[in-house]
């Protein structure tokens, strides 16, 4: 169930890169490219800075080739895709969580300290769209106001922290999932968002 969800997940991130690409005029190794750095890019972050090897998509090709064929499909697709609007953001959501929950599970199994797990995992949820955003000389997501960075890292301790009292795996990473998905959706339907720095005062 976890590899479908996992399949699904780089599917909408490449297709939701696709788009940004398009909006960008980019060609179609652009697009290509754009949906593998978003899809696969936080887990390959994650592990080059932990040193865990070999890459999820080199020790799994094929993943290289889903997310370049659902980034193609969504140029075939695009002029009907904001009627999916809602069901992007759902499975966006499910992504973010799910990224988290296999990002601390890394590093969980490297026996790394508390703090590095969940930074693991909020890696793995969250610079795939950083990647992006630079890519297309956009503000990243993650350094906004929407609690997006805010998902992760609840979803992670909510995780970590039942590992540690020892509550079963399965429900655990069903409760983490759960909690922050609906932190997520909550976020989106109410607006909620972390407080902004405004600075404009000349130093000169």
């Amino acid at each position: 169930m976890l590899l479908v969800m996992y399949i699904v997940a780089i599917v909408v991130e490449a297709m939701s890169a696709a788009l940004a690409a398009g909006r960008r005029s980019m060609d179609w190794v652009g697009v290509c490219m754009l949906g593998c750095v978003t899809a696969l890019g936080g887990g390959s972050v994650r592990d080059m800075l932990l040193g865990h090897y070999p890459l999820v998509w080199v020790k799994h090709p094929h993943y290289l080739l889903i997310t370049a064929g659902a980034a193609l499909f969504t140029i075939a697709v695009a002029r009907v895709m904001h009627r999916l609007r809602k069901l992007f953001l759902l499975l966006d959501a499910i992504g973010l969580v799910l990224f988290t929950v296999i990002g601390c599970n890394v590093a969980l199994e490297m026996q790394l300290p508390f703090v590095i797990v969940i930074a693991a995992g909020l890696i793995t949820g969250c610079v795939g769209g950083v990647l992006r955003d630079v890519l297309c000389a956009d503000i990243p997501l993650l350094f906004r106001s929407e609690l997006y960075a805010t998902v992760s890292v609840v979803t992670g301790l909510v995780y970590v922290g039942g590992l540690q009292v020892a509550l079963p795996h399965d429900l655990i990473m069903v409760i983490a999932m759960a909690v922050g998905l609906t932190l997520r959706m909550m976020a989106l339907r109410f607006n909620w968002s972390m407080p902004k720095f405004v600075y404009t005062q000349d130093l000169h």
